[in-house]
């Protein structure tokens, strides 16, 4: 299979997905589960689970496409970043055959949401800081999770959040990544929205974990294969990141190439301007550069290169923030004052944009990989 040139049942899902997304209008900020429903009717949020619970059967590199034509429709979905690509990813390589059956199918259908929660307000981007703690109860068996998280996507509609804890390694005494399963109504799970500039249909939370009781069956995989669990997760997570702003950017920019073509000034259209035409041009170049390397990640994640998927995806993500950032930039500046209006509604994607360069990931931490995994550079951290 090349990645070059798209097979043309992705070209038909393309089609498929680029024509509902256009049919259904979406004002940014208001309640998008409606069009979430739709679309997990007609296969397109599961598509990339297994067949056998109710997915399409496919993966990371159909799910990506799916969102970056939404995206391009004006229409993305964040939470396709959150529930199916990493809560799904994670628990379908590595959940129990009874977290499959119990979880699979309800985020194949649409019918049920996870959040996923890692970041923390004294980590950052450092993973290895993660001080949220689970703790075995000896006398019932249960985990006791205890812990603080910030900034996670839509915990208020999920019906659960895959939490990133730490349990302590009784050989060496050291804290190991674990991952674990958290219901929205469990006793001394509490959440408060984050007030962000940011108009998203999906708000922002910071959790807090008082001693969250939960049954031994809420971890997620082998106790003692944590990181290899989160990162099977975190490399989705890019690959999708990097098809949202992808998306995004291809939204931009049409939406300035209609305004150029159409906005006569002395006498000529100003996209027969060179100033004007050569920027919007130079985007789309990044833009599909960008795709390419997107589509080049999926398809090794998805083929169980997980070493060339982990430099890819940041690769990937880094280009795509960076192209996506530029798409909008020049797309405001082509119509000038009015693409400060609600009217073209471009406006707010100056900070939508703008976090595809610091989440989930920021491009330094990319850089740093790049320059430290791919080099063989010293490490600086």
């Amino acid at each position: 299979m090349t990645i070059l040139v798209e097979s043309e049942e992705h070209k038909a899902l393309r089609e498929a997905v680029a024509s509902f997304a256009h049919h259904h209008a979406h004002t940014p900020g208001t309640d998008n589960r409606p069009f979430w429903r739709e679309a997990a009717k007609l296969g397109y949020i599961g598509v990339n689970l297994p067949e056998a619970y109710g997915g399409g059967g496919g993966g990371i590199s159909e799910l990506s496409l799916v969102l970056e034509e939404m995206g391009a429709a004006g229409n993305p979905l964040l939470m396709m970043i959150v529930s199916p690509a990493i809560c799904g990813t994670v628990i379908a390589r590595f959940g129990t055959e009874a977290q499959k059956r119990a979880w699979l199918p309800a985020l194949a259908d649409g019918s049920r949401l996870m959040a996923f929660g890692i970041t923390e307000p004294d980590a950052g981007s450092n993973s290895h800081r993660i001080t949220t703690t689970a703790r075995r109860d000896p006398g019932t068996g249960d985990w006791l999770l205890t812990g603080r998280k910030v900034f996670v996507s839509g915990v208020d509609i999920a019906d659960a959040t895959l939490v990133v804890g730490r349990t302590e390694d009784a050989r060496t005494g050291r804290l190991k990544p674990c991952l674990f399963i958290v219901p929205r109504d469990t006793p001394g799970f509490e959440r408060r929205k984050i007030d962000m500039e940011l108009n998203a249909a999906e708000k922002q939370f910071e959790l807090t974990l008082d001693d969250v009781r939960l049954p031994a069956d809420a971890l997620v995989g082998d106790e003692d294969a944590g990181l290899l669990q989160l990162f099977a997760g975190l490399n989705p997570e890019r690959v999708m990141t990097a098809a949202f702003a992808i998306g995004m950017g291809r939204y931009a920019l049409a939406r300035a190439v209609e305004y150029a073509r159409e906005r006569t000034v002395w006498d000529a259209p100003i996209g027969a301007h060179q100033a004007i035409a050569h920027p919007l041009a130079q985007a789309h170049i990044d833009l599909e550069l960008a795709r390419l390397m997107t589509q080049k990640a999926a398809h090794l994640y998805d083929t169980g290169d997980d070493t060339g998927a982990g430099e890819a995806a940041n690769m990937a993500k880094y280009a795509a923030a960076e192209a996506c950032v530029k798409a909008v930039d020049q797309a405001v500046h082509t119509l000038g004052g009015n693409g400060l209006t609600r009217e073209f509604g471009l406006a707010s994607l100056i900070t939508a944009a703008r976090v595809s360069r610091i989440a989930p990931v920021s491009r330094e931490m990319i850089l740093n990989y790049v320059s430290h995994q791919t080099l063989g550079l010293p490490k600086s951290y």
